[in-house]
């Protein structure tokens, strides 16, 4: 993942995390998901999925966890943010494969999702429902030079 990128200073926008902070996100990550299998979904105020994906260029399944909002009785939202000016590589993953992705909810088994990535009237509808759930998301989204998706997730 980061050995294809150039160095550049740990913090600058856009750039690359280094190695010990990728280390860390996935020991967080992975501390996460084992806690939300345990049927534990809370973080910072926010419900917590487990993503399961596939890798677009190696094939290899993902597992991110990911806050989300509810939209509907049926579906879920969750947001591409991740800061920088670049796509998160769970987002990547998630469109190039969208055929592979299930979600895990606190204590359930996964569930094949299918997932739409919001535009328009959609978007702006289901952007001001999870800023105003949660307005660190617009604080967020203030500080980058690129609208972050919100993908709607439906069972299949």
């Amino acid at each position: 993942m980061a050995r294809n990128r150039q160095p550049v200073a740990e913090g600058a926008k856009g750039g690359s995390p280094g190695a010990v902070s990728l280390w860390i996100q996935r020991k967080m990550n992975a501390r996460m998901n084992r806690k939300i299998r345990r049927g534990r979904g809370r973080f910072m105020g926010m419900d917590v999925l487990v993503l399961n994906t596939v890798g677009r260029r190696s094939g290899r399944p993902r597992e991110t966890p990911l806050a989300w909002f509810p939209d509907g009785a049926d579906a879920w939202l969750v947001v591409a943010s991740g800061g920088g000016s670049r796509h998160p590589d769970w987002y990547v993953n998630l469109m190039a494969h969208p055929d592979r992705a299930s979600i895990e909810l606190p204590g359930r088994d996964a569930v094949p999702v299918t997932p739409y990535r919001l535009d328009g009237a959609d978007r702006e509808q289901a952007w001001r429902r999870i800023t105003a759930a949660q307005p660190r998301y617009a604080k967020y989204q203030s500080k980058s030079d690129r609208e972050y998706p919100v993908i709607r997730l439906t069972p299949r």
